[in-house]
């Protein structure tokens, strides 16, 4: 039966969407709500870093980020060795496990057999799920007595020359916690890695396989560079993981407030500092000068991140259109 004009000039007949309604406008509602919180979140935590810091801003300025002396006694404090040492054991845990993570993640997509790659796979997710606190016994009673006995003397026989492998060999170091958190961050990296290696197009692989490229050349030349940026992006989130760690290292740094150039020598970080005092702050400025630390390791931690993103930003704007 042919339909009727009023029918044909219904602009919203029956079984097509409506374009708007009460459900979809409560349901915006609660979504922006939600992302909402948050920035203002972040505010927030910005808000009280800063209030609780303010003792400290007033007393020390920004000299308190250059200072070296941390007494408690005298209320003189002094944040540089802890940033150095924050900043210096995550790159050095870089430095070790981004070469090691990008090896296993490119074995397990492109040359382990299949039958080995799940059960490989749940090993290095089962490592991230281990709580860094047992990272931190079992270095204390696992890995700083073979690193005493064994790995720094061998180091002082073989680069001795530099002045980062001379000195005293105490155990707990800056190396020693930098090789922890190698151990920590490797499982993140690795993991991120292999999914974003996994989600390169075969394509990329058979065109080099056809061009005469062996396997090896076809990873090096065509799967990592297309995943160029993915990759770069486990590095940061290994890096976040690295600076924002507490427990395994400050079990393992010495907990020394100095700036040294050995790295057999302990260290502090600011995370370690504010895990081993705060709970024992008596004072105000004592407890400002914490939060004062906490402030700076935001501000790091968000700032490192930030040149990251724009390395990626870069390394994406200079990438070929896919």
């Amino acid at each position: 039966m042919p339909s009727s004009p009023d029918q044909a000039a219904d602009p919203s007949p029956r079984g097509t969407l409506v374009g708007w309604n009460r459900g979809d406008f409560y349901f915006k509602l609660g979504l922006t709500v939600a992302a909402s919180m948050v920035p203002l979140l972040l505010l927030f935590l910005v808000w009280e870093l800063w209030t609780g810091a303010k003792p400290a801003l007033d007393a020390f300025g920004f000299g308190f980020l250059t200072g070296t002396t941390w007494d408690p006694v005298a209320e003189q404090f002094g944040a540089a060795p802890l940033i150095f040492g924050t900043v210096l054991s995550s790159l050095l845990a870089l430095v070790m496990a981004v070469p090691l993570s990008f090896g296993v993640a490119i074995w397990l997509t492109e040359f382990a057999p299949h039958r080995l790659r799940g059960p490989v796979s749940f090993v290095i997710e089962l490592l991230a799920a281990i709580p860094s606190v047992v990272y931190g016994l079992w270095g204390i009673f696992v890995l700083i007595p073979i690193l005493r006995s064994t790995v720094f003397p061998w180091l002082e026989h073989v680069a001795g020359f530099l002045p980062f492998f001379r000195g005293p060999i105490y155990g707990p170091s800056m190396l020693s916690a930098s090789i922890i958190l190698a151990i920590m961050v490797m499982p993140y990296i690795m993991s991120v890695a292999r999914e974003v290696l996994n989600a390169v197009p075969g394509s990329q692989r058979e065109a080099a396989l056809a061009l005469g490229a062996t396997r090896w050349e076809a990873v090096i030349g065509a799967v990592v560079p297309y995943a160029r940026s993915g990759l770069i992006g486990a590095v940061i989130l290994g890096l976040g993981r690295a600076l924002g760690e507490t427990m395994a290292v400050t079990m393992l740094i010495g907990n020394r407030h100095e700036i040294a150039a050995s790295l057999f020598a302990p260290g502090y970080t600011m995370a370690a500092v504010i895990a081993n005092e705060f709970a024992e702050a008596a004072t105000t400025l004592h407890i400002a000068a914490l939060a004062y630390v906490a402030l700076a390791l935001f501000v790091v931690t968000v700032v490192i991140n930030s040149l990251a993103r724009i390395l990626i930003w870069r390394v994406e704007r200079k990438t070929p259109s896919r």
